[in-house]
């Protein structure tokens, strides 16, 4: 299974940057920079939200139903004469849903290292939430997922690790604090806090080298 990031180099990426851009009228270049940002940290925040039977069971009846991937093979028709409302308010609700009181830290973040303004980054999230969703629904229905166990193994894929210990160190890396919420420590990561300097392998590394401008 591909990860995120190789998805975001893929045709499938190119056309996903594209259309966002376009949607926020935001150069393709810093739109790319924000969705391989964002893309990453939304799929390792919603395994967070997974590691609990209930959170997991929220979110696979979500990919059963509306976010099973029919959004991925249909990017043109989603972004084809501007994203609708609907999707933009369902990308809210995602984002909520995911990120919760720690969402305007986070687009801070992002706006800080792209030099965009909060609003852009905003409705780039919006607009990309429903299809990383969307491409978590599609790889779930195709492996045929149907318990918490399988969702972890997806989502520790699309994220890049791949074993138990490498989601195990995901996990520390995005809560390295330990305090339950990995919205902190993504904002430390972005904007280069002191504590992401003592973890720079896996997934550390790799945030590490997309937030260097």
């Amino acid at each position: 299974m591909a990860t995120i990031l190789e998805l975001l180099n893929s045709d499938l990426g190119k056309q996903i940057i594209k259309g966002a851009s376009a949607q926020t009228n935001t150069p393709e270049d810093k739109t790319s920079q924000v969705v391989s940002m964002a893309l990453p940290l939304l799929l390792g925040a919603m395994k967070k939200n997974a590691s609990t039977p209930e959170g997991a069971s929220g979110l696979l009846k979500a990919l059963q139903s509306k976010h099973d991937g029919s959004i991925v093979n249909n990017l043109g028709t989603y972004f084809q004469g501007g994203v609708d409302q609907a999707d933009l308010k369902d990308g809210e609700g995602i984002l909520k849903h995911v990120l919760g009181a720690k969402q305007p830290q986070l687009e801070n973040a992002l706006s800080q290292k792209s030099g965009l303004d909060t609003g852009s980054i905003a409705q780039i999230l919006k607009v990309a939430a429903p299809i990383v969703i969307g491409m978590l629904g599609k790889e779930a229905k195709e492996k045929n997922v149907s318990n918490e166990s399988g969702l972890a193994d997806v989502l520790g894929s699309l994220i890049g690790g791949k074993t138990k210990k490498e989601q195990s160190m995901l996990h520390s890396i995005l809560d390295a604090d330990g305090d339950g919420s990995i919205i902190d420590d993504i904002a430390g990561m972005v904007l280069g806090g002191a504590k992401t300097n003592k973890k720079s392998s896996g997934l550390g590394g790799l945030l590490g080298g997309l937030f260097k401008k």
